[in-house]
């Protein structure tokens, strides 16, 4: 842990303190948190079993029926413009300059809070964090260490107060990161489905939403091109398959939305297929013991939330790979 006087005023201890409690004082804080971490990390395996594998999963994803069919597409569209927020807030921090634009750049959030991403946020909380029926588990664990170390010095008890306002900053920073991952969860889903499509239905490789819009924008274009053909239907397959004719600029569009609005209604409910998937391959274990990894060593540093997952860079780069493949398709 960092030097004690960070904690003086969460711990309203007297200035004369002798240096021997606060040595004791620092290593009960040390590990009373690392308990607290610990049992934390060992309860992910069973939170893990109880709402990302099936049939779990299912009544998880359920209340994403109602507005989240709306929230959800919203945040997809969102994504990627939070992304380059995110690289540009990101630069302005490493180069030391416009401290007025990173707090501008930091109210922006990263997207609107779906009912199931609410509800996630409300178990890790409730089951990984806050166990015990205590509202702050973290602050019972130290208070109580607190509390021996003082009776053994034959001081005052501690006043149960402080540390909640510690935590309490990092643990809404990432529940807030872990809360973008649903999001990028859902276009990596998004992506990997028009890929499956696009191979199965058609034998061509479409990454995403815009490849699969464009390739059915094409189809259409030469069926109506097709039938229109002075010559005949069997002629115009046969010049049309050497010169594929271009696809009108409404046509493309049409096609555009109608392909986004289905991806945006499988992306609120996504999680469905997805979650056990990623319970089945370690996913949701990884990302959870590393945001508790996070908690704790910013606890531990009082330092600012450092839980940031790749999740939406992922996305981004399938988003990327989308466009660009789309342009020669």
């Amino acid at each position: 842990m960092s030097e004690f006087s960070e904690f003086d005023s969460a711990l309203r201890i007297a200035d004369d303190v002798n240096a021997e409690l606060k040595s004791d004082v620092e290593r009960a804080i040390n590990a009373a948190a690392a308990r607290y971490f610990d049992e934390c990390r060992a309860a992910v395996p069973a939170f893990i079993d109880r709402h990302f594998h099936y049939p779990s999963a299912i009544a998880l994803n359920r209340v994403a029926l109602g507005w989240d069919m709306l929230r959800a597409p919203l945040n997809l569209f969102w994504a990627p413009l939070y992304s380059v927020l995110a690289l540009l807030k990101y630069s302005l921090v490493k180069s030391n300059s416009l401290s007025g634009l990173c707090r501008v750049l930091d109210a922006i959030p990263a997207g609107l809070n779906t009912k199931v991403q609410t509800q996630i946020s409300d178990l890790i909380k409730r089951e990984l964090l806050n166990r015990e029926g205590h509202d702050n588990a973290l602050e019972a664990h130290i208070l109580a260490a607190l509390h021996d170390v003082y009776r053994q010095h034959n001081q005052q008890p501690l006043a149960e107060q402080g540390f909640s306002q510690l935590i309490e900053p990092l643990l809404t920073d990432a529940l807030q990161q872990y809360q973008y991952t649903r999001t990028a969860s859902a276009d990596i889903a998004n992506s990997l489905s028009c890929t499956v499509l696009g191979a199965f239905a058609f034998q061509k490789f479409t990454p995403g939403g815009i490849g699969v819009a464009a390739l059915l924008a094409s189809l259409a274009a030469r069926e109506l091109a097709i039938q229109q053909f002075w010559l005949g239907d069997t002629l115009g397959q046969w010049y049309y398959s050497l010169f594929p004719p271009e696809p009108s600029m409404a046509l493309s569009l049409g096609m555009f939305a109608g392909v986004l609005a289905a991806l945006a209604s499988f992306a609120a409910f996504s999680g469905v297929v997805t979650d056990p998937l990623q319970a089945m391959m370690g996913m949701h274990r990884r990302r959870l013991l590393k945001m508790l990894n996070h908690l704790q060593q910013d606890f531990n540093a009082n330092s600012q939330g450092s839980f940031r997952p790749k999740d939406h860079l992922v996305a981004r780069i399938l988003d990327g790979f989308d466009m660009l493949r789309s342009s020669v398709l």
